[in-house]
């Protein structure tokens, strides 16, 4: 499991390479069709060029009641004169009517003039094999009038293969780009969490030595007010001394807390985990429980399977989880009122699941049930610190699982802890 800061330094990372990369994508792209354009910009330029020298090279004479089609001035086919790359595919005259007139090279479909101007065609050459044309059709004018028209197409496997070293290119170029922006991505992220980082490890660190430092006087002083809590003492000095006594346990177990949660980060060592069945912690959970629940009036009952549950999990951190969940449901729970504990295998995953019947939790509070000190403004009579919760998450994040919780207003909460089985 990745720790917040190695997560976060990924999501920015990804953020940034997909933002970038959709850049460099749509560039690469509008580069790409610019090309296209521009290449068919220069052989069409190029195909006309060589269209209208042949139109001007046209000669139309009736002969014997047909149009004839002199070419004896028109450079047609394989003239080197022209810049045009390629041979032309086949040229063809029609006459002012559109009825075709002559043609060399391949034989049109249909002997009428389709359209003016420029179309890209699809054709079989003799092989059989598909061939795309550039074809454009221009009139022909003889004495400043049109007397027909003249229609030539050339293959476009140069402009083809053009693109297509473009294409090689791209294809190389905009992963190699994507790489690049990731990695930069990830520098980057690393630099805007460092800040954050070290901060946060001062403050982990303040909190550790705190705790430690204010163990031992907090143990003194409780065991002094024990002490000095003797039959003997009048009223007013004994509910002093209970006061203090309280005060210092519950001051105890906000250090204790703290110091649980400044040693417990990240994720497990193989060597922290043991197998074993879990109906077994549960149950013991369960029977140590019965009693703070007997003082409420609760009933706690323990619902486990015929079949074990094995699971690999620091069996101390993973009580210390399970209790906080126990616990938090016996305090939120009516005198009379039932909390019940659940476990199930399913697929890849054991549930446990820990279910009340108490006042439940707004939906406003529930996204920030497992934030160290929140408490739900609703239940602030209710003795805690705000940390059970967040050890519990942060014990099941450590096992590679998780704590997800459901509740209704006036009818209950249901927590379920999910951890992997081994």
């Amino acid at each position: 499991m990745l720790n917040p800061y190695k997560r976060s330094r990924r999501d920015l990372a990804l953020w940034f390479t997909l933002s970038m990369g959709s850049i460099l994508v749509v560039f690469a792209a509008i580069l790409y069709g610019l090309g296209v354009w521009d290449r068919l910009l220069i052989f069409d330029a190029e195909l006309e060029n060589r269209a209208r020298v042949i139109a001007a090279g046209s000669r139309y004479q009736l002969q014997q009641g047909r149009l004839q089609v002199k070419l004896d001035q028109a450079p047609v086919l394989g003239s080197k004169s022209l810049s045009l790359e390629t041979e032309l595919a086949y040229a063809r005259w029609y006459d002012s009517q559109g009825n075709l007139a002559r043609f060399m090279k391949l034989a049109p479909v249909n002997s009428k003039l389709q359209t003016l101007g420029f179309r890209t065609l699809k054709v079989k050459d003799a092989q059989g094999q598909s061939l795309w044309l550039r074809q454009v059709t221009l009139p022909v004018q003889q004495s400043r009038k049109s007397i027909g028209y003249v229609e030539i197409a050339a293959p476009l496997t140069a402009v083809q293969q053009q693109l297509d070293r473009q294409r090689l290119w791209l294809s190389l170029g905009v992963p190699l780009g994507l790489g690049v922006i990731s990695l930069t991505g990830w520098w980057l992220g690393g630099l805007a969490m460092q800040p954050l980082k070290q901060s946060h490890e001062r403050l982990e660190s303040f909190t550790t030595h705190t705790s430690h430092e204010l163990r031992t006087p907090l143990a003194q002083v409780l065991s002094h007010a024990q002490l000095a809590l003797e039959p003997g003492v009048d009223g007013v000095d004994f509910w002093r001394l209970e006061r203090i006594v309280a005060i210092t346990k519950t001051m105890s177990h906000l250090v204790a807390d703290l110091l649980f949660l400044a040693r417990h980060q990240g994720s497990l060592s193989p060597e922290q985990l043991q197998t074993l069945d879990l109906r077994e912690l549960l149950q013991e959970l369960a029977w140590d429980q019965d009693s703070s629940a007997g003082a409420k009036q609760i009933d706690l009952t323990c619902e486990l399977p015929s079949q074990p549950v094995w699971v690999q999990v620091d069996p101390d951190l993973l009580h210390q989880a399970l209790l906080n969940l126990v616990n938090n449901a016996l305090k939120y729970t009516h005198c009379g009122g039932q909390v019940r504990l659940q476990l199930e295998s399913r697929s890849s995953w054991a549930l446990v699941q820990i279910i009340d019947n108490g006042s439940g939790i707004p939906a406003t509070a529930l996204p920030h049930l497992f934030e160290q000190f929140y408490r739900v403004p609703t239940t602030s009579a209710v003795e805690g610190l705000g940390l059970g919760l967040a050890i519990a998450e942060q014990i099941a994040q450590a096992h590679g699982g998780k704590i997800t919780v459901t509740s209704t207003v006036g009818q209950g909460t249901c927590f379920e802890l999910s951890l992997p089985t081994s």
